[in-house]
């Protein structure tokens, strides 16, 4: 799992809620009460930046994965 800057996370907070952070970051780039609102925002923020957008469950493993990057394998259609 790539978890650099090229990524963005959506991630429980261990004090309630949900935060979005950008992959090795120590703090969190925002803070939501739900994870509908952290998904959103972290979307956002994804594709502003090009980069991996990763949302993860409660118990920390990853559920979805999105790209807003150079992805390296585009679906074809």
């Amino acid at each position: 799992m790539t978890k650099g800057p090229k990524t963005h996370h959506v991630v429980p907070n261990p004090d309630g809620g949900w935060d979005v952070k950008r992959g090795g970051a120590t703090r969190s780039s925002s803070h939501h009460d739900t994870k509908r609102d952290a998904i959103d925002r972290g979307r956002e923020i994804s594709r502003n930046q090009s980069t991996e957008f990763r949302i993860h469950n409660r118990d920390g493993r990853i559920a979805q994965s999105d790209s807003h990057g150079k992805d390296p394998h585009p679906p074809k259609g």
